[in-house]
């Protein structure tokens, strides 16, 4: 939910949508958005939503990756410098 409040706080953003499905195809087949994006480690072809969006005329691109940046690598860093103490 942190991610989520931090994402919906910059102005390039319109909307943020959390969801428990194991991939985003419903929620980009209801929105059907302009504009999909995902990291360069995912092959346009293999993007989930592609079909949906350039059906309707929209744009999916992979953008490079920034190395050393990730929500996962956050993540053990917080942990690895917190521990789990009690």
């Amino acid at each position: 939910m942190e991610r989520a409040e931090i994402l919906s706080a910059l102005a390039c953003v319109d909307y943020v949508v959390v969801f428990d499905d194991l991939t985003p195809q419903r929620v980009i087949d209801a929105l059907v958005p302009d504009v999909l994006i995902k990291g360069a480690d995912w092959e346009i072809s293999k993007i989930v939503g592609r079909e949906t969006v350039e059906n309707a005329g929209g744009i999916v691109r992979n953008i490079p990756l920034t190395e050393g940046i990730s929500t996962s690598g956050i993540i053990n860093r917080i942990v690895k410098g917190f521990g789990s103490k009690p």
